[in-house]
């Protein structure tokens, strides 16, 4: 086989897979991962099914790659915010605000990881290794008061998933990324009237992205897949 032609097809495998985890994203994100079966995923792709068992083993090892990807991009994203800040309890409430931000600036990615929420995992996920970074950091510079790290870690992301669910849900409540974030500050022994303040801070935006991974990263979604188009009967051999 050509060099050319192994690009060609190297570059269609990757359309296809991008189609079918952006199928998923949308899927997972409105109806929930236990009500979309694979066959949803290929129809919403204009995929054949055949092609989802060239890329995934099943729907649960393609929720694995959405989330390692789409949490990823966040995770960079929430990082371009907290750039220089070297404050454990400043990063904190930066962390818990973007979330909540996200639940009106991305929700369809929002709601996946809310419906997915069934483990602590998934939970810490959220907030990535990072999340117990600035915990321990807090501690070890007395920013914070927790008597164990690890339930002071479930909690707040517990809380969090919870105000994310309730913001997708419809409530209305001025500067919500703030007020979480003070709860969480205070639930980590900063005293109310500095956590009230750190967490009404404006918060940094997240740096210029220069490719379009980046910008979808800062908008809360996956990259555009290009649709991947059959001709004729749906192919198999993708």
């Amino acid at each position: 086989m050509s060099r050319e032609r192994s690009g060609r097809n190297e570059r269609r495998k990757a359309r296809t897979r991008a189609a079918l985890l952006e199928a998923a994203r949308d899927l997972f994100a409105r109806q929930g991962f236990e009500h979309t079966a694979i066959a949803d995923i290929t129809e919403t792709a204009d995929l054949g099914v055949g092609s989802f068992y060239n890329h995934f083993e099943s729907k649960e090892d393609l929720l694995a790659a959405l989330l390692r990807h789409a949490m990823s991009e966040q995770l960079a994203s929430l990082d371009s915010r907290r750039v220089g800040v070297e404050d454990p309890a400043v990063a904190v409430a930066i962390a818990h605000r973007h979330w909540i931000r996200l639940t009106a600036e991305g929700p369809e990615w929002a709601w996946l990881v809310v419906r997915l929420q069934t483990s602590f995992e998934t939970v810490v996920a959220t907030q990535g290794d990072s999340a117990r970074k600035d915990l321990e950091s807090g501690i070890a510079a007395g920013r914070f008061d927790v008597a164990n790290p690890d339930l002071a870690l479930h909690a707040s992301g517990a809380a969090l998933i919870s105000s994310m669910r309730m913001m997708l849900t419809g409530a209305q409540i001025p500067h919500a990324d703030s007020i979480h974030a003070e709860y969480v500050l205070r639930m980590f022994g900063v005293p109310a009237g500095e956590a009230r303040e750190i967490a009404r801070r404006p918060l940094p935006a997240v740096t210029d992205a220069g490719t379009e991974s980046e910008r979808a990263a800062a908008e809360g979604r996956l990259p555009i897949a290009t649709r991947v188009r059959e001709t004729g009967s749906r192919s198999q051999s993708t």
